[in-house]
């Protein structure tokens, strides 16, 4: 989600076998020197397997093929080696990327093991992982984190997440790239990390050898390297991992007359996606099918759901899709097509295979049903910056604003008597997909924790029916790692009361807070940590609790409380 000013103030009212399995070996491989740049990865966890992850560089070209070979231990030292796996190919490609299924050979559920790779007489930092647990299980803890901007900022999330003394797992909701590139006027570099952090390639990535570029930029990161290495991640891709706003025939930051046809865009940035990301290959006829399950135990039932690329309908605009007539917004207008049940989110494919999902996991006694979503879900109208602010204190915000600005602001106090969307490109853009999921876990009494990411904010959301009379779910937000979000462009401005104030379903927000949300999950309870750092302008940095809150399962199904504790 990319945030500009004017964006901003329209959000307030206007606006397979995996790569590295042992192969037969070619004639010959590359022999020279190698360097593992990019660090170790796990992803994709289940009872007795995981995905192990790195990228060899050569060092010299051309360079073919590269022999790899992969050790996994019980111990940080490796003195109890648990298995390996010999004659891993490092492609040529698959941009020299190494990603090996370890499935069959002998991991046991619930355990923690450690692994590391060779190539060439090189051998790789050391990775940490961990399997899902299996039948009767405690508790289970996982860091959520989304919306990493290389330029404007250090990753101090990642750091932190990586020095963690527990995690499970890391849940990524998306945004771990991002497509801009790095000119004066591009998006996050006017911060004051920018001139250190530019983005590689200067220019936005539209090409195959572009993605890889800005993945490999990306993975050099230390601090992001260390959360890597800290724990097995489970991802999904938001918008930025092809570009903002896309959706199935397009995005807001494609070009056809000048960036080409956008489904070659996007067979580019999946294929970069799946080289460098720690996640099980998708099956080759539907690469954007990224759902998929992970069972913690009886604990939790995981579910990542993919809302980009398989079907999603273009975005609504307000400057378009609510024209104003004799001085007024036409609602009317505006109304039916928001509400229309053809403008979709999810498929129904998708669909199915949630109602499957949820309907498995209640039925098995599990305790929580956590959806790893990409956007808020809950609905947000415009807040209402005058009310929360007072008469003088808005007044002299006004005054401080560029006349645009300052009109925009003022408008949005007026659009917050209406109940429309603040952002149009979430959940409450589109009310009857939202309802659709509503139903399915309503169906099966599920007791739903949703998780968000995108926005570039702090949120806990309770979310309700279309009728307003049922609980459903409770929802964690978690913020940016360093995207700049809402309060670091009207900085002092109440922005979080004013959403709370204005809207029944939001609990708490906060708009500049950077970090990631800490979720452990038990049998009577959820609770979330809002996690941030101090800065993100400095390698030094504290971390410190703004918020923790308590859920707590309806037996009926939904949530009984939220609760802040």
């Amino acid at each position: 989600m990319k945030i500009d000013r004017r964006k901003v103030l329209g959000l307030l009212g206007l606006s397979g076998a995996a790569a590295g399995e042992a192969v037969a070996q070619p004639l010959s491989y590359y022999k020279g020197p190698v360097a593992f740049e990019h660090g170790v990865a796990s992803g994709d966890p289940g009872l007795t397997y995981v995905i192990l992850w790195t990228r060899v560089t050569p060092k010299q070209q051309p360079a073919g093929d590269i022999d790899v070979d992969l050790e996994i231990a019980a111990d940080p030292d490796f003195k109890t080696l648990v298995t390996s796996s010999r004659g891993l190919r490092a492609r040529a490609s698959r941009d020299w990327t190494v990603k090996h299924d370890l499935d069959g050979q002998g991991l046991k559920p619930g355990t923690e093991y450690w692994y590391r790779f060779k190539a060439n007489g090189v051998t790789s930092p050391i990775g940490r992982t961990r399997t899902l647990p299996a039948g009767k299980t405690k508790d289970v803890v996982l860091a959520v984190a989304s919306c990493s901007l290389y330029p404007n900022g250090y990753f101090n999330a990642y750091d932190a997440i990586a020095k963690l003394d527990r995690v499970d797992a890391v849940v990524h909701l998306g945004d771990y790239i991002y497509e801009y590139g790095g000119g004066p006027k591009d998006y996050g570099m006017n911060a004051p990390t920018a001139k250190t952090r530019a983005p590689e390639p200067a220019h936005e990535i539209v090409t195959l050898a572009d993605y890889r570029a800005r993945h490999a930029q990306y993975k050099t990161d230390p601090a992001l390297q260390a959360a890597h290495a800290r724990a097995p991640w489970i991802v999904v891709w938001d918008d930025h991992e092809t570009a903002n706003d896309s959706w199935i025939g397009g995005a807001e930051n494609h070009d056809p007359k000048t960036e080409g046809d956008w489904a070659t865009r996007k067979a580019a940035a999946l294929k970069a996606y799946y080289e460098w990301m720690p996640i099980r290959d998708a099956h080759a006829t539907l690469p954007e099918a990224a759902w998929r399950d992970f069972q913690f135990g009886d604990v939790a039932s995981l579910l990542m759901v993919e809302t980009r690329l398989t079907a999603r309908t273009q975005e609504l605009d307000y400057d378009v899709d609510m024209p104003i007539v004799d001085g007024k917004p036409d609602l009317a207008a505006f109304t039916a097509k928001w509400k229309d049940p053809a403008h979709r989110m999810m498929g129904e494919k998708q669909e199915q295979w949630l109602a499957g999902q949820v309907g498995a996991s209640t039925k098995a006694g599990t305790a929580w049903q956590v959806l790893g979503n990409q956007v808020v879900m809950a609905r947000v109208a415009p807040p209402n910056l005058k009310a929360t602010m007072g008469d003088a204190r808005f007044a002299g915000l006004l005054a401080k604003l560029p006349e645009y600005a300052a009109k925009r602001v003022a408008q949005s106090v007026a659009m917050s008597a209406y109940d429309i969307p603040s952002n149009l490109d979430a959940w409450d853009g589109y009310p009857a997909d939202r309802q659709r999921v509503y139903d399915i876990l309503t169906a099966a009494k599920a007791r739903p924790i949703v998780l968000a990411g995108d926005s570039h904010m702090f949120w806990v959301n309770e979310l309700w029916n279309d009728a307003g009379d049922k609980r459903v779910a409770a929802e964690f937000g978690a913020t940016s790692v360093t995207s700049p979000g809402y309060g670091d462009i009207l900085p002092g401005v109440p922005l979080g009361e004013a959403f709370a104030q204005r809207n029944k379903e939001v609990k708490y927000a906060h708009p500049s807070a950077k970090g990631y949300l800490l979720l452990t999950l038990e049998h009577g309870k959820a609770t979330g940590e809002l996690i941030a750092v101090s800065t993100i302008v400095d390698t030094k940095y504290e971390t410190s609790v703004l918020k923790r809150f308590v859920v707590t399962p309806s037996s009926g199904g939904g949530v009984e409380a939220l609760k802040e504790g």
